[in-house]
């Protein structure tokens, strides 16, 4: 393959979404399945050139006793790896004769999801839709925006979400038949953020969980693919009780990796009072000890009298009023690059954001009045250290009457306005500590912080914060003297 091909084929992949299983992953996630019924019918939805098949043959054929037939159904769009997967198959079907099993095989060669959606939907003349008692998945992952096909489709039989992995997710359970399995490998990023609220209800309320497995890197199961996100593997059964308890796993990804697993209290992994239902993942004893400190505090922001909001600057809708340098007539403008450890470093004449807004009729409703205010970025990159990484906005280092703050940044208000100075204080020397960025990635599986995850979190109570502000005597303390600090405090409350 030329350089040329290469490229094409990458770009043709990432505008699908497409990511292809590695065989040693298809293997584990074909293990995690309970024991199948004598007949089962096989679901394979974005089957690629049939990794998730195989590996599910090949158990059958070697450990699955009791199987003795298999109808097999692919979705597959991309024409050009269809004759790989017919010939995947083909070799399936030789092995289970082999093994005494029959093997059936279909592959469709059309959307999967608008073919499920129509037989889906309650349209008088639709066919009714197949069921599954197995069903293997390793979706396309592509953002689907609201007035897409695919959103329009998805609205029509009640599933609301803005990627399309997720919508495969939430058409595949809805073919599963009572006590039906699903084993998934998708991004994290569904197990917590406002966007896939609808889609976390309507799967743990039609799905119980069974297992969830995490990879210490990002990139070990796509090794071949820019793969960003996280991702989990999960199993899970149709139409009864979620466990009292589930398994949590990790491992590198690599090929023969050593797997560690834990098993935790139903509980844990979704809190029963939560109304975001957030997926919690403590995949470590360390990542649990920090979930155990943080959900022991007795605060939320506000019940401290504190908000948090996203910056209300959008640059691109007053681009006319983004100045370059300072300006008469304008106030600061703070993106994340303004970063510069625990402060504001302002203006920053050399970065390639603007400094500067305009303060008029058309911005004054973008701004917020001057005062101390503790701000995080809304994303990190995956190389940086911590998840939260918090800063003050101090007044006394940059004066001005009004200050933007750019949507990259969360900032932490009272009504609207800045903040007692030793609350801030407590409160950037809290985000800022080794145990909160645990928590954090604890259920976070991707570098977004969204202001949503910031007011959910425990707090400790006002006092202790205020406490911690005041012993706090600079922003400049090293990772691990902050941790001195909040962890002396944490165990106060114990």
């Amino acid at each position: 393959m030329t350089i040329a091909d290469e490229i094409s084929t990458r770009e043709r992949r990432a505008e699908l979404g497409q990511f292809f299983t590695a065989d040693h992953v298809a293997d584990f996630m074909a293990s995690l399945l309970a024991p199948p019924p004598p007949t089962v019918r096989l679901l394979d939805a974005g089957a690629g050139v049939g990794a998730l098949t195989q590996a599910f043959v090949s158990r059958c054929c070697e450990n699955c006793g009791g199987v003795r037939a298999i109808d097999a159904t692919l979705y597959e769009i991309d024409q050009e790896v269809l004759s790989a997967l017919d010939t995947h198959l083909r070799e399936c079907a030789r092995r289970c004769s082999k093994a005494g099993i029959s093997f059936h095989f279909t592959i469709h060669a059309s959307d999967f999801i608008q073919d499920m959606s129509a037989q889906l939907g309650d349209g008088l003349f639709s066919a009714p839709p197949p069921v599954f008692d197995i069903a293997l998945a390793n979706p396309p992952y592509r953002k689907i925006h609201s007035g897409s096909a695919e959103r329009r489709i998805l609205r029509r039989i009640g599933v609301e979400t803005s990627n399309l992995y997720t919508g495969f997710i939430a058409v595949i359970h809805r073919l599963l038949a009572p006590g039906g399995q699903l084993v998934g490998i998708t991004p994290r990023s569904f197990c917590n953020g406002p966007y896939f609220r609808p889609f976390r209800e309507d799967f743990l309320n039609q799905l119980a969980l069974r297992r969830l497995h995490v990879f210490d890197s990002r990139q070990a199961a796509f090794r071949k693919d820019s793969v960003l996100q996280e991702n989990i593997i999960f199993h899970a059964e149709k139409g009864v009780e979620q466990p009292r308890e589930i398994i949590v796993s990790s491992s590198s990804g690599e090929r023969n990796s050593e797997i560690h697993q834990q098993i935790f209290p139903f509980s844990e992994i979704v809190h029963p009072k939560d109304s975001e239902r957030f997926i919690h993942i403590p995949s470590t004893a360390r990542y649990a000890e920090a979930k155990t400190a943080i959900d022991s505090l007795p605060s939320r922001l506000d019940a401290l009298g504190v908000t948090v909001s996203t910056g209300r600057v959008v640059d691109f809708r007053l681009k006319d009023a983004l100045r370059k340098t300072p300006e008469s007539g304008t106030v600061p403008l703070l993106y994340p690059c303004h970063f510069n450890g625990g402060t504001v470093h302002w203006p920053k004449l050399q970065a390639r954001k603007p400094n500067a807004i305009l303060d008029n009729d058309e911005t004054r409703p973008w701004l917020v009045p001057s005062g101390i205010y503790l701000l995080t970025k809304r994303f990190t990159s995956k190389e940086e250290r911590r998840r939260l990484v918090a800063c003050l906005f101090d007044p006394d280092q940059v004066e001005t009457e009004w200050v933007g703050f750019e949507n990259h940044l969360n900032y932490f208000h009272a009504g609207g306005h800045g903040l007692e100075r030793t609350l801030a204080i407590g409160l950037y020397a809290f985000l800022n500590s080794t145990v909160v960025d645990q928590y954090f990635r604890c259920f976070s599986g991707h570098t977004q912080v969204n202001a949503t995850d910031l007011r959910t979190l425990a707090y400790p109570d006002r006092d202790t914060l205020q406490t911690m502000g005041r012993e706090m005597k600079s922003l400049d303390l090293s990772q691990e003297k902050i941790d001195q600090l909040v962890t002396k405090h944490l165990h106060a409350h114990r």
